[in-house]
């Protein structure tokens, strides 16, 4: 069950966890822990690790959210991997604006790699189709893609998910690297964002 999240919430002593209540604005409501986060990018790293053994994939993640979910991914997976990374944007504030700008693709040499695309959060398809149809253009041997966080109720294009970490509800979420306008990315927990 999701509570208001509030400075106790955390349970930190030292301060030094950032508290969402501190800043005002929307309320925050606390979806998934950093411990429930942990256990899937656990397990994703495993399915990854065992489909991968002795290829070498390239894993290529979706700035600007997936930075923190790709940094503890890549730590979890027990192979050889390279990283590199896309900036995609689709967002305007909390409302999708149906416009993928996509910049970085045209410096990585995927010709004849195991890509996996790694993103944040798959809402609408739209960011994820368009980027897979862009890295298979250029030639690699496969092309997977992985999410940590799966939003179904909004999909508007369909895309196959290889490797699904948790499912959302239909809100704007925020923390472990999702932000709302910037804010709130350096959170350890998933929080849903809540208008008062």
């Amino acid at each position: 069950m999701a509570v208001p999240v509030n400075t106790a919430s955390h349970g930190s002593t030292g301060g030094s966890t950032p508290s969402p209540a501190a800043d005002a604005g929307p309320n925050l409501v606390l979806l998934y822990s950093k411990e429930t986060i942990g256990r899937e990018v656990g397990r994703l790293a495993m399915d990854i690790s065992r489909d991968y053994r002795g290829l070498n994939p390239l894993l290529i993640g979706v700035l600007n959210g997936v930075f923190i979910f790709m940094a503890d991914l890549v730590r979890a997976i027990d192979i050889a991997v390279e990283v590199d990374f896309i900036r995609a944007q689709s967002y305007l504030s909390t409302n999708s604006t149906g416009d993928v700008q996509v910049s970085g693709v045209e410096r990585i040499n995927v010709r004849g790699r195991h890509v996996v695309l790694v993103d944040d959060i798959i809402d609408t398809g739209q960011t994820s189709a368009h980027l897979l149809e862009v890295l298979r253009h250029e030639g690699p041997e496969s092309v997977a893609l992985c999410c940590l966080l799966d939003n179904p109720t909004r999909r508007t294009v369909d895309v196959d998910i290889d490797y699904r970490g948790l499912t959302i509800p239909n809100k704007f979420i925020v923390g472990y690297g999702l932000d709302l306008d910037q804010r709130w990315r350096n959170l350890p927990d998933i929080y849903t964002v809540e208008r008062s």
